[in-house]
């Protein structure tokens, strides 16, 4: 019996889709097909998948929205599980949110605003799932993931649950225990503290209108391309090397930020990857500086 069957056995044509583009599935737009794409409703489908994968050696990939990720035009084999309906939050003793993987970070910032908790302002306009940006320890504005984390529901390599601390997480500039080790988020708790629900809101207002302002948010990229450098901004070494607006392609590093490549139309996951590559290539040459990609690569090519 192969995976699809296995699968089919437990859940409806609702929740899997044989050889899905993935392209529907992230915010570059692009990308080939997974042979199985799965969408669990629940932590407990959730881990009956990933033993299924396990037990017939079957290879997974765990997305969120798809927003720090780019798929080549190959697609991915084995079976793709997608946390979007996983999206569960409550309010926990005042002043913790418990929110299941799939949750938005936009969602869940306002959240905590309506409860008056301050923590969360700069995962306003982050357009990334909660289990992503704990698994990357996405930031923004000088916020990160690490510093409203309390705990977290994962599933390790044995499909068991465990949960895991602050400390165990060992958060670093954008990675975490999670991510080295191949960890699945199912849920995580975080730590706010009780503010004044005007001056959040302003702080929100405040990114919302800095986002609007100098990043390409019509244009369907993966968020900034390229972790920072130490020492320098991404951005400035590629405008700097004269690249803003060059494209391969229907990619194009961006005119308004010029750390965000975007598809300006078109663009395959092949025209990202070579434009990506270029600039690497371009900035290593006048700058000395090696740009390492934010966004992560998958699939075949």
């Amino acid at each position: 019996m192969n995976i699809f069957d296995i699968l089919q056995q437990r859940f409806g044509k609702e929740q899997i889709l044989l050889n899905e583009p993935m392209a529907n599935h992230t915010t570059f737009k692009v990308g080939g097909p997974a042979d199985v794409f799965v969408i669990p409703k629940t932590i407990d489908d959730m881990v009956f998948i990933l033993a299924a994968c396990r037990d017939n050696g079957v290879p997974y990939f765990v997305i969120g929205n798809g927003s720090n990720l780019l798929v080549r035009d190959g697609g991915i084999r084995g079976v793709v599980i997608s946390m979007s309906e996983l999206c569960d939050f409550s309010l926990l003793d005042g002043d913790k949110i418990y929110a299941q993987a799939g949750c938005m970070m936009p969602e869940i910032s306002k959240f905590a605003l309506e409860h008056s908790l301050a923590g969360l302002e700069f995962a306003e306009g982050i357009p990334g799932s909660i289990g992503g940006g704990v698994v990357m320890n996405a930031g923004a504005y000088g916020g990160e993931m690490k510093d409203v984390f309390y705990a977290a529901q994962v599933i390790d390599k044995k499909c068991d649950l465990i949960d895991m601390d602050l400390c165990t997480m060992d958060f670093s500039y954008r990675s975490s225990y999670a991510q080295e080790h191949g960890l699945i988020i199912c849920g995580i708790v975080m730590q706010l503290t009780q503010g004044n629900r005007a001056e959040i809101a302003e702080k929100m207002s405040g990114y919302r209108a800095r986002r609007q302002e100098k990043q390409p948010l019509r244009m369907p990229s993966a968020g900034s391309t390229f972790k920072r450098p130490p020492g320098y901004f991404a951005g400035k070494l590629i405008m700097d090397a004269g690249l803003r607006g060059f494209s391969i392609g229907g990619a194009q590093v961006s005119e308004k930020h010029c750390g965000f490549v975007v598809n300006k139309g078109g663009a395959t996951a092949s025209d990202i990857l070579t434009l990506i590559e270029h600039v690497q290539a371009i900035v290593l040459e006048k700058f000395d500086v090696t740009l390492e990609t934010e966004v992560k690569i998958v699939g075949e090519v």
